[in-house]
């Protein structure tokens, strides 16, 4: 599968989105308006190896709830991302069997690479 969760409103996943020039096989899903599926979160979980791994502590939520000082453990990261979609890392680009998560440099040097390879 080749696909891209985004936010559309959001002008760092479009900047990428626009320096990865995807071809026409990608499917994009803007997360605020196509909510992840549990499923879909699974398949994410599957690939990076973890739900910490594509949780955002950027989020404001994340400081608003104080989040930084629990102990939050993997059903809590899974729970809170389906809960809200600003807790997902983003953009989240899936290319066959490789996941790129977030929006560092050499993530997206390493998606571009995966995509044109």
């Amino acid at each position: 599968m080749k696909k891209i969760y985004h936010l559309s409103t959001c002008d760092t996943c479009k900047r990428i989105i626009k320096e990865l020039d995807l071809p026409d096989s990608f499917i994009f899903q803007d997360i605020k308006t196509e909510e992840i599926t549990e499923a879909q979160l699974e398949e994410m979980k599957e690939l990076s190896g973890s739900y910490e791994s594509l949780f955002s502590k950027r989020a404001r939520l994340y400081k608003e709830r104080d989040l930084k000082n629990k102990d939050l453990i993997e059903e809590d990261f899974k729970k809170l991302i389906l809960e809200h979609y600003t807790f997902l890392k983003r953009p989240v680009i899936i290319n066959e069997e490789q996941i790129f998560v977030g929006n560092s440099k050499k993530n997206v040097a390493a998606a571009k690479e995966s995509v044109h390879g």
